[in-house]
């Protein structure tokens, strides 16, 4: 694969015939994408089971008083306790991953502790765990009409509601889901 077509940076929108129901309606964020295979963050799953606050406690990490509210979001099924923030790339460390030229990845204790004390990047995401593809797996179910692509937009990132990422990410497409059909066609 030639860097012309690495799909880092970009969203993945699961189509509707999509049979893997973990990835029912997601849009993910792709982070890497090499000829060794794919990472990205579902964006819109959040996690019901844990607040921010709550993560912070078990980390034993000190908030402000004003704690931000954050959504911890369900990257993917890979790895399911590791946290990951994609954030803007005003907040870069040695360990982060810059993505792109306004986005990047950190996956230590240390962008928690700055997003908790009011320090961290301007803009962010957490999640945990991550979604992953070997050699060639994500090409395979692109060709099989499982994907689509589209530019990554920082305000559907960031600032859309859960709900609504998947289909103001498809009408930036142009495509209006309600005729989308879940069978594909092959001619």
């Amino acid at each position: 694969m030639t860097s012309s077509l690495s799909l880092s940076g970009q969203l993945l929108l699961a189509m509707p015939g999509m049979t893997d129901p973990r990835f029912d309606r997601s849009v993910i964020y792709m982070c890497t994408h090499d000829e060794a295979g794919a990472m990205g963050l579902i964006i819109n799953q959040p996690i019901d089971f844990l607040t921010f606050e709550g993560l912070l406690e078990q980390l034993e990490i000190t908030a402000a008083p004003e704690v931000p509210e954050v959504t911890i979001h369900c990257g993917g099924p890979v790895e399911p306790g590791r946290g990951f923030v994609l954030h803007s790339a005003d907040f870069v460390q040695e360990s982060t991953l810059i993505v792109s030229e306004t986005l990047a990845l950190t996956a230590t204790v240390d962008v928690l502790k700055a997003i908790a004390s009011g320090t961290g990047p301007r803009n962010h995401l957490l999640a945990l765990g991550y979604a992953g593809w070997g050699a060639g797996q994500l090409e395979n179910e692109i060709t099989q009409n499982a994907w689509l692509t589209a530019e990554a937009d920082e305000e559907i990132i960031f600032h859309t509601e859960v709900d609504q990422k998947w289909p103001r990410t498809m009408a930036m497409l142009g495509i209006d889901i309600s005729m989308l059909s879940s069978l594909a066609g092959h001619a």
